[in-house]
């Protein structure tokens, strides 16, 4: 009994999220209240913060059930890249970001709220550290690739690694920041890959001069 009470608790928290992603999503943060998500939910205002103490501790809690999955993804593809050529490994870990967008609804709704319907002001002040922490850990894995990358001799001569990391962690943010403003059709979405793609052969050694 104990166990069907304590499933049925974490169904209901996770119906809370799902509300209040498309609440968040239809609304923006800033305009959306807690009844309302807890009407969209069909559970009572009470119920909402017994799982949640604000909203800004729901949002987290919809952020991270698709951020820590697609760091993970993106880790994993980092990683299988690096034992023949560390950029490739970048490259396809950069591509995989847009193919997760592509693919996964939810993934894709909660970056639009994200990065385009929420301000980062008063209690969702601590979410931007948040945000900003994680974009730091990326910058970190890029590094650390980057420096395989140089002791394998396949980045351009004078690159430093930390210096192409944090560039490539500004890169991504801004370009699936982009990429989630405009239609499909758009510029950037229709040209991403082949952004990245250069973006990658720029930091690469000639071949001619790695001889």
């Amino acid at each position: 009994m104990a166990r069907r009470t304590k499933a049925e608790a974490e169904q209901t928290r996770q119906r809370i999220i799902d509300a209040a992603r498309k609440v968040f999503y239809q609304s923006g943060v800033g305009r959306s209240t807690l009844e309302e998500i807890a009407k969209v939910a069909g559970v009572t205002r009470g119920a909402v913060y017994w799982h949640f103490e604000n909203k800004a501790e729901l949002f987290f809690a919809m952020r991270a059930q698709v951020t820590l999955p697609l760091i993970d993804r993106f880790d994993s593809t980092l990683q299988s890249g690096q034992e023949e050529d560390p950029l490739e490994g970048i490259e396809a870990a950069l591509n995989e970001i847009l193919s997760i967008l592509e693919t996964d609804a939810t993934t894709r709704e909660v970056f639009k709220i994200i990065k385009l319907r929420c301000e980062y002001v008063d209690e969702f002040a601590d979410i931007l550290v948040e945000i900003n922490d994680s974009h730091i850990c990326l910058a970190e894995q890029l590094t650390l690739a980057y420096q395989r990358a140089r002791d394998k001799n396949v980045l351009r001569a004078g690159l430093e690694p930390r210096a192409m990391a944090l560039d490539t962690s500004v890169f991504i943010v801004g370009l699936t920041q982009r990429w989630l403003s405009e239609s499909a059709s758009g510029p950037i979405a229709s040209n991403a890959r082949q952004m990245i793609r250069s973006h990658v052969a720029l930091r690469r050694q000639d071949r001619q001069a790695g001889r």
